[in-house]
């Protein structure tokens, strides 16, 4: 997949991979970091920093806080995903608090739309 980075956003990308918050540090640790297809944490796309991105499967991972919800996060979150879903991207958005109680149907499911990505 072609698509442009932003040097510029390659700093910020990395302090947030030195500074993960809680529930990306959880899923990463517990599940991610040793899949079978490779993830990225905090990659630029574009104009943006994804949480988690999958290249062979097509799929971004957003984690979503407690601001994610109020209208002015919603706003940004649609505009966010429609630009990455213009690269062929799928974005799966999952609120902090299910990571914190229900890691496992988490990762069942992150584990079941990658293989339906790998299929596509």
């Amino acid at each position: 997949m072609a698509h442009k980075t932003n040097p510029e956003l390659s700093w910020n990308a990395k302090q947030l991979r030195k500074n993960m918050t809680l529930e990306e540090r959880i899923l990463w640790y517990q599940y991610l970091r040793n899949y079978p297809v490779k993830f990225y944490r905090q990659r630029v796309i574009g104009y943006f920093i994804a949480d988690f991105y999958c290249a062979q499967a097509k799929l971004v991972i957003e984690l979503d806080g407690s601001q994610h919800y109020e209208a002015e996060g919603l706003a940004y979150d649609k505009m966010r995903t429609e630009f990455l879903e213009e690269f062929g991207l799928t974005v799966l958005r999952v609120p902090n608090n299910e990571v914190r109680n229900n890691l496992r149907g988490v990762c069942e499911y992150i584990d079941w739309l990658v293989g339906k990505r790998l299929q596509a």
